[in-house]
C-alpha cells in the first residue's frame, strides 16, 4: 500500500481503513469508476476461484516498451487510462511519460498498483468489482452516483432469498468460494498494503483449536468490554480479534478487511507501525505480547507472565529448561524460562538420524534439513566458547561449561519458528536461507522433554526431573504452516491450514484447496502443531463449540457440505 506514516493514537475511533494513495483519490475524482467497469469485462475466473485479467485479442501479454528485457516474461501491469501493458520495472516510467497514468492493475492477481508510489493499493470499491465477477448476475454494473457497497446492500434488501447478491433459484452462477465444500471459517483476508505477513499469521490463529474455541464460545465479550467502553480512544485489541472471528465465522465468503485490527495493533507496536512489509514471526510475538498486556493477569490478580491466565499464555506458553554444567567440578546450574514459541536453526551442517547417534556431516549441495534434525540441534549438548565462561557456584570462579536446552513444559499449541533470515554484524550483510526443510504432520516431542534429556544423561538413577510435563501430552498434529517465498528484500507470505484432513492455501483474499505434496514442498517459516488430544476432540469440526449467547456464529452456508 501507499507508503506513509500510520495514524496516531489520537485518530478518530471511527477509523476503518488506512488512508488511500493520493494518486488513487485523484484518479477516482477525475474518472470515477470508468476504468473499473472496463477492467470488469476483462476479468477471468479460474475453476479454483482465482481472478486474473486477460489482454484483449492476444494470448500472451507483452511489455509496451519494446526494448524491455522482460518484454514477454514476468508479471505485467495494465494501465487504467490507456490499457497498455508494462512490466514492473516500467510502471514508474509510464507515469513520467504519460501524465496522470499512475494506476495499474496486476493482471496475475487482479490487484491495484500505483506506479508513482511503487506499491500495491487497497481500494474496497475495486475489490467489490473483482468479487462481482463471482457473485453478481449478468448486467450488474457500477454507477458513479452509487458506491458498489451501497448497491450490494440495496440488492440484498430488494431480492429475498439472495445470498451474496445472487438469486439462487434463477441463476446457476454461484460464488466459487461458496460452491466448494469449504469448512466454516475459511475466508480470505484483504491485503491492506504489504500486510501478507499479518494475514498469514491470522489465518493460522483463526484455526488454532483452543484459541478459536475461546473466542467462538464467548470467551471475550466485546459488548461489555471495559476497555472499549472506558478508554478514550476505544481501542481494544482483544475486541478486534474477537470481531475478526465473528466476521470470519459469520458465513460470509467475501474477503474480509481487518483494518481496525491493524490500526489497534499499530497502537501496541509503534515500532512496527508502517505500510512496509514486516516479519511474520515478529508480528506473531508482538501480537501475543499485546494480547497479554491487554488482558493478562496471574491467578493472584497481578500482572506478569507467571501463571498468566490470558488467552495468549493459556494456549501458547511453554517452559524451556537450560542446564549449564561446569567442566571442572560437574556442578550443574539450572534455569527455567517461559516461551511462546521455539526458534530453530536449520541443521545445515549436520543431522541426527536417531537420538544418541553422532552428527553426520552432509554435503551442502542437495542436502535436506529435517525438523527432527533442527530439534536435535536445539537440544544437543554444546561447549560454550572461551569468551562465554560462566561463574561456577561450587568452584567460585569462571570455568569452561557445557550447556544443554530441553523443554520443561509443552504448550497446548506448539509454534516452531525456522530461522531463515541470517544477519551478520561482522560482514554487515543479511541473507535468506532457502534450504528445504522436511517436517512431519504428526510430531512426537517426547525425545526433547527435560525428562527424556536427563534420563539419557543420567540413566534410571534419576527419578524426578523437576518438570511437570507428561508424555501423554507430547504428541502433536499439524494444523497450519506459514511460508515465505522470494528474497529477503522482496518476499511474500502465504499460509496453509488443515481442516477436516484437507489442506487449504490462504493467499491474502484467495482460498484454494491443495494437496499434501504442495504443503510439504513449501518453504516453511512457521509451523503450528496442536496437542493430539485437542486435535482429536476438535474433530476438525465446529460442532463441539458452544454457541455464543450474543451472536449466532454458525449460520448455514449454501453449497457447503
Amino acid at each position: 500500500m501507499f507508503q506513509g506514516n500510520p495514524p496516531s493514537s489520537s485518530a478518530s475511533s471511527s477509523y476503518t481503513n488506512p488512508q488511500p494513495c493520493q494518486h488513487l483519490a485523484d484518479y477516482k475524482f477525475k474518472h470515477g469508476f470508468n476504468g473499473y467497469k472496463a477492467i470488469q469485462k476483462l476479468l477471468v475466473t479460474t475453476p479454483i476461484g482465482k481472478t486474473t485479467v486477460k489482454k484483449p485479442n492476444t494470448k500472451v501479454p507483452r511489455c509496451s516498451y519494446g526494448y524491455c528485457k522482460n518484454a514477454s516474461e514476468g508479471r505485467f501491469y495494465l494501465c487504467l487510462i490507456c490499457s497498455s501493458f508494462t512490466c514492473l520495472d516500467h510502471t514508474r516510467l509510464h507515469p513520467q511519460s504519460n501524465s496522470g497514468h499512475d494506476l495499474f492493475v496486476d493482471i496475475e492477481r487482479a490487484e491495484l498498483y500505483c506506479g508513482v508510489c511503487s506499491d500495491q493499493i487497497y481500494d474496497p470499491d475495486f475489490d467489490q468489482v473483482v468479487m462481482s465477477k463471482h457473485s453478481f448476475p449478468k448486467g450488474f454494473v457500477v454507477t458513479e452516483d452509487e458506491s458498489i457497497g451501497q448497491r450490494l446492500i440495496k440488492r440484498r434488501r430488494m431480492l429475498p432469498g439472495v445470498v451474496f447478491g445472487l438469486d439462487l433459484q434463477r441463476t446457476k452462477l454461484r460464488d466459487l468460494r461458496e460452491k466448494s465444500c469449504y469448512p466454516m471459517g475459511l475466508r480470505g483476508l484483504n491485503n491492506l498494503g504489504s500486510t501478507c505477513f499479518m494475514n498469514s499469521v491470522l489465518q493460522a490463529l483463526l484455526h488454532a483449536p483452543p484459541f478459536r474455541d475461546y473466542f467462538l464460545s464467548g470467551g471475550h465479550h466485546s459488548e461489555t468490554c471495559s476497555r472499549r467502553t472506558a478508554m478514550a480512544d476505544r481501542i481494544c485489541l482483544i475486541c478486534d480479534v474477537n470481531d475478526i472471528f465473528s466476521a470470519v465465522f459469520s458465513g460470509d465468503r467475501n474477503p474480509y478487511s481487518p483494518a481496525q485490527f491493524l490500526y489497534s495493533w499499530w497502537q501496541h507496536s509503534a515500532n512496527l507501525a508502517s505500510y512496509e512489509q514486516q516479519d511474520a514471526h515478529e508480528f506473531f510475538i508482538s501480537l501475543l505480547d499485546a494480547l497479554h498486556e491487554t488482558g493478562g493477569k496471574t491467578k493472584n490478580g497481578s500482572r506478569g507472565h507467571g501463571d498468566c491466565e490470558c488467552i495468549a499464555h493459556r494456549v501458547f506458553s511453554g517452559l524451556l529448561r537450560s542446564d549449564v554444567t561446569c567442566m571442572a567440578c560437574g556442578f550443574t546450574s539450572t534455569t527455567f524460562d517461559p516461551c511462546m514459541d521455539i526458534s530453530l536453526d536449520l541443521d545445515t551442517n549436520f543431522s541426527l538420524a536417531e537420538k544418541g547417534k553422532k552428527p553426520i556431516k552432509q554435503n551442502e549441495e542437495g542436502s535436506m534439513s529435517t525438523l527432527f534434525g533442527c530439534l536435535d540441534l536445539f537440544t544437543r549438548l554444546e561447549k560454550l566458547g572461551s569468551d562465554q565462561k560462566l561463574y561456577c557456584q561450587n568452584c567460585k570462579e569462571r570455568q569452561d561449561s557445557l550447556k544443554q536446552m530441553s523443554i520443561g513444559k509443552l504448550p497446548l499449541v506448539l509454534s516452531l519458528h525456522v530461522k531463515r533470515f541470517e544477519h551478520s554484524f561482522v560482514k554487515r550483510s543479511s541473507r535468506k536461507i532457502d534450504q528445504y526443510l522436511h517436517f512431519p504432520f504428526s510430531l512426537d516431542m517426547t525425545p526433547y522433554l527435560s525428562s527424556s534429556i536427563l534420563r539419557a544423561r543420567h540413566g534410571n538413577r534419576i527419578f524426578t526431573f523437576g518438570g511437570n510435563e507428561s508424555d501423554m501430552f507430547s504428541k502433536y498434529e499439524i494444523f497450519a504452516v506459514v511460508t515465505h517465498s522470494g528474497t529477503l528484500e522482496s518476499g511474500h507470505y502465504v499460509s496453509f491450514v488443515r481442516l477436516r484432513r484437507r489442506w487449504y492455501r490462504c493467499d491474502d483474499a484467495w482460498i484454494t484447496e491443495v494437496d499434501e505434496a504442495t504443503v510439504r514442498a513449501s518453504q516453511c517459516y512457521m509451523i503450528f502443531y496442536v496437542q493430539k488430544t485437542l486435535y482429536s476432540k476438535a474433530g476438525e469440526d465446529l460442532s463441539h463449540v458452544p454457541k455464543s449467547p450474543e451472536r449466532d456464529l454458525f449460520l448455514p452456508i449454501v453449497g457447503c457440505c
